[in-house]
């Protein structure tokens, strides 16, 4: 039995704590919310970010980080990326002791471009800093909450932390999680799709259908593991678990947050009223000014990701500029 600290008590982070409870292992969440966690503790739901399924009694939640960072030797990160530096910040004021790192949010910093493995080891000083993991995957906490069958990535170049938290979250009836080493390529993949799952969105709101779709997550495809390879991933980690089956699911469930405000969007809206309905963060949209930073820097060929961007920030109507994209020179399938 292990004991598993959570910070962030949203949706996704209120799944995994059910998953590891479900497995027998002890739990505290932390929040900054109270009323997040006063319900967690007395009701043992969370309805406001997840509105079905219902927690163990042995997962507690807490307001005070000192106490939630002294709880456990695991430190399961699933806050925003747009926050990670700021909450590594905090955690380290208040660590005490060596801790394996292990993030589940899914997205790029502009700019820098980097990767949450990144961030964590530029913020957590290295003497409290025991290892990083990624864990990723097609995933939706609507479904893994009400215990349905779901397929994970644990991903880490120290193979024995990857293991560790695949024995912590995989069961026998609906969980399973596999071992990766490829950081980069997860990390890479898991925040890219948000675009792509952005621009499936719009092609709905827009009226298009399943062959729409059907070539966008193909060509979305193409174009996620021409950043990744650049940016030194495994091209098998592309078609694997947290590259194209996570494409897969944030392209064409209604669960998807990013597929839902790209749907918005496509249906008239512009970003700013997309993401005021939204009720959870869209990472996709904050990628995609990271991706179209990378793009410009490397000279790579993305006509999907930029047709994002240019929807979302340079404000061109969504069916025009698809109709562009579809006006690009005829060429030989490139994959």
């Amino acid at each position: 039995m292990e004991r598993l600290t959570i910070i962030g008590a949203g949706s996704w982070g209120s799944a995994l704590g059910k998953i590891a409870s479900d497995n027998s292992h002890q739990v505290i969440m932390y929040d900054q919310s109270e009323e997040i966690v006063s319900e967690i503790n007395r009701f043992h739901t969370n309805k406001t970010k997840l509105p079905v399924g219902k927690l163990n009694d042995n997962v507690k939640a807490t307001t005070d980080l000192k106490e939630a960072i002294a709880y456990s030797d695991i430190i399961l990160l699933v806050v925003p990326t747009s926050v990670i530096r700021i909450v590594l910040k905090e955690i380290n004021q208040v660590i005490t002791s060596k801790k394996l790192f292990v993030n589940a949010s899914k997205g790029l910093e502009p700019n820098t471009f980097k990767r949450v493995s990144e961030i964590v080891t530029e913020e957590i000083n290295s003497d409290y800093l025991e290892g990083f993991v990624a864990l990723s995957g097609p995933s939706h906490a609507e479904e893994v909450i009400l215990g349905m069958l779901t397929l994970l990535t644990s991903t880490s170049p120290n193979l024995s932390h990857a293991q560790l938290i695949q024995r912590i979250f995989s069961n026998q009836s609906y969980f399973r999680v596999y071992t990766l080493a490829d950081l980069v390529g997860v990390e890479i993949c898991s925040s890219l799709k948000n675009i792509i799952a952005l621009a499936s969105g719009i092609i709905a709101g827009l009226g298009y259908g399943d062959n729409t779709r059907a070539a966008l997550i193909t060509r979305g495809l193409v174009e996620i593991k021409r950043i990744a390879c650049k940016l030194g991933a495994d091209e098998k980690t592309i078609f694997g678990l947290a590259g194209l089956g996570d494409l897969i699911v944030t392209c064409t469930s209604t669960h998807s947050r990013n597929f839902q405000a790209g749907y918005k969007i496509g249906s008239g809206k512009n970003l700013e009223q997309a993401l005021s309905e939204m009720t959870m963060v869209v990472e996709g949209a904050r990628s995609a000014i990271a991706a179209h930073q990378l793009i410009a820097r490397f000279n790579i060929y993305a006509p999907i990701i930029e047709t994002v961007y240019d929807i979302i920030y340079n404000k061109f109507e969504p069916k025009e500029r698809i109709i562009k994209l579809m006006q690009n020179d005829l060429k030989e399938e490139d994959l």
